[in-house]
């Protein structure tokens, strides 16, 4: 799996071994560049929401980067897709962070196993996020993939899915 995590888009004119190399490096460094930002949050509240859309700049650039030689699937895309889900979690921008989920749920679907929580998480927060921005239906039928990954993971009287149900009940 391996050669699919780090796939190359089909140009018609491929990049060089040197920039593959190059955009490796400069993914590797962004990533570690946002580790290091991450680790502001003590900082005041402004300062933090602040700091949120510029970490939410800095994905966005990066993707806009990267995604001109890297595939949506690429790890390095995923890793930053999900960073920049996280940061609209954290501002509460709904729709942006669904975007970012919508655009990372297959490959994670076609890099974890059938039964990673890694996809159950995902298809979890999708869900939310999906009742959240009244889209009831596709809520159901994304939570109740997560159940379904999270009952052969967990077994099927975990509390934890248990609360999930609970939750499908009440929307």
């Amino acid at each position: 799996q391996d050669n699919e995590k780090l796939e190359i888009r089909k140009l018609n004119d491929p990049p060089s071994a040197e920039t593959v190399r190059d955009m490796i490096k400069y993914a590797r460094n962004v990533i570690e560049e946002f580790r290091r930002a991450k680790h502001y949050k003590y900082i005041l509240c402004l300062t933090l929401i602040l700091l949120a859309c510029e970490l939410l700049e800095i994905c966005e650039l990066s993707l806009d980067k990267m995604g001109a030689v890297f595939e949506d699937s690429n790890v390095y895309m995923l890793h930053m897709m999900y960073q920049a889900m996280g940061v609209c979690l954290y501002v509460q921008d709904w729709e942006g962070a669904l975007r970012y989920g919508q655009k990372i749920i297959r490959p994670y679907s076609k890099h974890y196993p059938s039964y990673s929580l890694n996809v159950a998480s995902m298809w979890l927060k999708l869900g939310r996020l999906y009742v959240a921005l009244e889209n009831r239906p596709a809520g159901v039928k994304a939570l109740k993939r997560a159940i379904a990954i999270m009952e052969v993971a967990h077994g099927k009287d975990h509390p934890y899915i248990s609360e999930i149900k609970k939750e499908l009940e009440d929307h």
